[in-house]
């Protein structure tokens, strides 16, 4: 008799670890493993499917994953590893063959970025149909009832070339692409599909789930905060000393910890150098951050400069000793390009030898975050974002800023920090048509680890009162995020908890006046002290208002207006 039962339970073991079928914990997805596809499935329903290398794939043994249930599936060409989490599912090949293509049928409405000459800068319209073309990651998808998924790619480490995706006709067939040969690894990084409402995945964290922890060991001196910006109001101002030294008084006067000198500061005119810059900067208590060319895309004559500083490793190492001997708190580093391996490898050089010299890290003119963040924590934030920057560029973006602000928290801003340089009141090149009160809730609706405040010193300083002491206390890092309510590219309400504050911005995408629900019983509270800075008349101003006797706002907004809120629970 015990012989028989150790034989059934020997062969129900072998049953499960061959069966192609993988559940996630609490039982709401799974991930079926047939010829040539991957299917995910929600409460037992297709969703998504996977088309992978052809072959007959069987579960050969269990993997270990926090927080999902994980086997290794193998098939004749190769094996690949499945995690199912709860919210999501993540794969990546262990050896031999690697294609896939993600299939999103037509009239599926789906939200994708072009890959176009400014890399991993574009607009996430709404489109119910595949069309021709090269696409960045993410890649946002409405299945239906209230359901989205959300693709990407992360874990990416040094050989590992990053991927996008490409449709080649109407088919619906978006298949992934690296960006070149991967050089030494036979792992791929990690690529995954989140599904579930939109709330999780806006309060996501696979991304950086995914990813390896961190490989620093002291990381106290690493100050996240907000910091004031030159280039969007004076495109060639680092080279001017007088308009420096306003920036650097801009962020004295409101309590920021940081001001950013932008490109060209080695070509100062007026007799003075960076030196000097750094002595007045330390005169006010305010820490700067430079920026630099990367050396790989823009170089030459007329490059911006620094141009030469960073490109090898003896070079870095010159640079960043001089740089922590000055005091200076981190780079802006500008101009990469395109993200194959060698470029990965670039990306881990300079967070590494940065990070030995204490120097905070901000990409610009870069890939899109993948996890680097959670590896490296010296990495503040990464451009790769169509930011308020594009108002200097073209005039269309006057048009379309206000839904793609309500786009981004559920496409980029998901994969990690977004240098978007938010909160500008006052006009670059081309005007903007948002509120006042739709540009102050950037600033709490976008994650960046250093948020870059774009406008001009005047702009701030001439702030009511109460406007002032929000951004003067605005936290760069959040403890908690929630999203409240919202739809890509109509509207989004985000509450984010910095102890026991919280803030919460709303926007309004559209083109017409609506109402934003605030109901803070999501969030648990049931009383609070609530102050609302919402729209004025024409859109110019704020509506200021503090009560203590509600915990339920319906808040009516101008066309591409918004509102933000400080909460203090009681």
């Amino acid at each position: 008799m015990k012989r028989s039962i150790l034989f059934l339970t020997a062969l129900l073991l072998v049953f499960s670890c061959s069966s192609p079928v993988l559940d996630s914990p609490d039982g709401m997805l799974s991930v079926m493993m047939e010829d040539n596809e991957l299917v995910i499935l929600h409460q037992g329903n297709p969703v998504q499917t996977i088309e992978m290398p052809s072959g007959s794939f069987i579960g050969t043994s269990r993997a270990k994953a926090d927080g999902a249930s994980a086997r290794i599936f193998k098939c004749d060409s190769t094996d690949i590893e499945v995690r199912v989490y709860d919210t999501g599912v993540a794969y990546r090949f262990l050896n031999g063959e690697r294609k896939v293509a993600y299939v999103i049928p037509d009239g599926m409405k789906r939200w994708l970025g072009y890959y176009g000459f400014t890399g991993y800068e574009a607009l996430f319209p709404e489109s119910s149909s595949c069309v021709p073309g090269k696409w960045i990651y993410p890649a946002l998808v409405e299945y239906g009832d209230g359901l989205f998924g959300f693709i990407a790619e992360a874990g990416i480490e040094r050989g590992h070339s990053c991927s996008h995706l490409v449709s080649t006709d109407d088919s619906g067939r978006y298949c992934l692409e690296t960006t070149d040969e991967e050089t030494e690894y036979n792992v791929t990084p990690w690529r995954f599909v989140l599904v579930g409402e939109l709330s999780d995945i806006a309060e996501s964290t696979m991304v950086t789930d995914l990813s390896a922890p961190c490989k620093l060991e002291d990381t106290s001196w690493i100050k996240p905060g907000l910091s004031s910006w030159i280039y969007w109001a004076y495109n060639h101002g680092s080279k001017d000393y007088d308009i420096i030294t306003d920036y650097i008084d801009l962020a004295a006067e409101m309590g920021w910890p940081y001001c950013l000198v932008d490109w060209e500061w080695p070509d100062m005119e007026g007799g003075k150098t960076i030196d000097d810059v750094i002595a007045y900067a330390d005169e006010k208590g305010v820490r700067l951050n430079l920026w630099y060319n990367s050396g790989t895309s823009w170089t030459g004559p007329g490059s911006p400069q620094p141009e030469d500083r960073l490109r090898t490793a003896g070079a870095r190492e010159e640079e960043f000793s001089w740089l922590e001997s000055k005091g200076i708190a981190g780079v802006k580093v500008d101009f990469f390009s395109e993200d194959g391996a060698d470029m990965v490898n670039y990306y881990i050089d300079i967070l590494e030898d940065a990070a030995r010299h204490h120097l905070l890290v901000d990409f610009h003119g870069c890939t899109i975050p993948r996890g680097w963040q959670r590896t490296y924590p010296n990495l503040m934030s990464m451009e790769a974002v169509y930011g308020a920057e594009w108002y200097n560029n073209v005039p269309s973006f006057t048009t379309r800023a206000a839904s793609h602000n309500a786009t981004l928290p559920f496409t980029r801003n998901v994969m990690g920090p977004m240098d978007y340089t938010p909160c500008t009141f006052t006009d670059s090149q081309h005007p903007h048509i948002t509120s006042d009160a739709h540009e102050l809730a950037l600033p709490i609706l976008f994650q960046s680890s250093l948020q870059h405040m774009a406008d001009r010193p005047e702009a701030y300083l001439s702030l009511p009162e109460e406007v002032r002491s929000l951004l003067s206390g605005l936290p760069a890092v959040w403890d908690e995020t929630r999203l409240l309510n919202g739809y890509p590219g109509d509207h989004v309400v985000m509450a984010r908890r910095s102890g026991d504050k919280w803030y919460i911005a709303g926007i309004n995408g559209t083109d017409n006046p609506g109402d934003l629900e605030l109901d803070l019983s999501k969030l648990g509270i049931s009383k609070a002290s609530v102050t609302l800075f919402m729209d004025s008349e024409g859109g110019e101003g704020f509506d200021v208002s503090i009560s203590d006797d509600t915990t339920y706002f319906q808040i009516g907004c101008l066309p591409r207006g918004g509102f933000a809120a400080l909460v203090q629970a009681e």
